[in-house]
């Protein structure tokens, strides 16, 4: 009971906060249809409750990127598909995207957790280099280039579909084909 209670708090908090990011606590609470004082004793404060929001969208990306990663054994359909997980995963926690400059602190999470997803991030970061050497993607282009730009992508289908300025049904194709043509891949 109580982490089904915990879960309902963050993913309320989610969508509450995707809506308004300053709405009150109070309204999280009242969305989770769990009393006020129980929300606070998940969470002593703002600041935990998206600390755990961030950790949630953590291990929701991570097991987007595996399971991505692992959809097929073509390495630019493997691209493809993390691309287009990286950008759902972006639209259910937008709210975050507030908090870019701004650092979530990581003292309170699960170590193994981050280390996973950062573990991931890596296996990714790895496939640039191999696909730079059989030449499908542009070797001209640093892999840390190449990673910001993938980021910056999913950023940028994240702000493009929450402005509305693109039709939903065509935003992991615009993204995608945007991607794919900067890194040289034809």
């Amino acid at each position: 009971m109580c982490q089904m209670n915990k879960d309902k708090l963050i993913n309320s908090a989610v969508k509450v906060f995707n809506e308004d990011f300053h709405a009150p606590l109070e309204r999280v609470a009242e969305v989770a249809q769990i009393s006020k004082r129980t929300l606070y004793r998940y969470f002593k404060d703002r600041e935990a409750l998206i600390t755990a929001c961030y950790a949630d969208m953590l291990e929701n990306w991570y097991q987007a990127m595996v399971t991505a990663f692992n959809s097929d054994n073509e390495p630019i359909k493997q691209l493809e598909a993390m691309l287009h997980a990286a950008i759902d995963c972006g639209v259910k926690y937008i709210f975050l995207h507030t908090l870019e400059e701004k650092h979530v602190d990581v003292a309170d999470m699960d170590k193994d957790k981050i280390l996973a997803y950062e573990r991931t991030k890596e296996k990714w970061f790895a496939m640039v280099p191999e696909l730079q050497e059989k030449h499908i993607i542009d070797n001209r282009l640093s892999a840390p280039w190449i990673r910001h730009l993938f980021e910056s992508m999913a950023r940028t289908s994240v702000k493009a579909l929450d402005s509305g300025d693109v039709a939903p049904n065509d935003l992991k194709k615009f993204a995608w084909l945007s991607f794919s043509r900067s890194i040289g891949i034809r």
